[in-house]
């Protein structure tokens, strides 16, 4: 299984507000050896940390590719900087975040790329779309499903999800 989280918090020019720029992403994605298999429904997140910027939509999303974990880094920068994501102060606002959370279950820690994201067992906003499509899904390294991963948490992290 391989998990992908999107998000943005920034309306595109091309696209319009997060939402439309993000599903447009995704069908983008298509183009490129990939398969979306399901996709979590649209979130409302506040961002993390906390601060005063717009707040996110985000999901999940899981797909079949034939491309090796790096060459699907390179294809998911290549498809933000098509958006018009401009990489600036980390946890800024952006147009398009897309991140691989878990390539087939690989644990890697290379300087480009590390797998499983390395923040996604703190996130509200990766771990609640993970349990709604991948209720089975268990973390690489600590082996704990989204739902428990979830329990740990303190529920500081606000997120509403989105009608459809």
């Amino acid at each position: 299984m391989v998990l992908i989280g999107i998000g943005g918090n920034l309306e595109s020019a091309r696209f319009g507000p997060p939402r439309d720029t993000l599903s447009a992403a995704l069908a983008a994605l298509t183009a490129e050896r990939i398969r979306i298999l399901t996709r979590s429904g649209w979130y409302r997140t506040e961002p993390v940390p906390q601060s005063d910027q717009p707040w996110f939509v985000n999901a999940v999303v899981s797909l079949a590719t034939e491309l090796s974990a790096k060459d699907l880094l390179t294809v998911l920068q290549t498809t933000e900087r098509h958006f018009g994501r401009i990489r600036g102060e980390p946890n800024g606002p952006r147009i398009l975040d897309l991140d691989i959370l878990d390539y087939q279950g690989e644990v890697m820690n290379a300087t480009s790329l590390v797998l499983p994201h390395p923040r996604l067992h703190e996130r509200r906003f990766v771990l609640m779309p993970i349990a709604e499509i991948a209720p089975d899904w268990r973390h690489p390294i600590l082996g704990l499903t989204a739902a428990q991963l979830l329990a740990r948490l303190s529920s500081e992290q606000q997120i509403e999800r989105l009608s459809c």
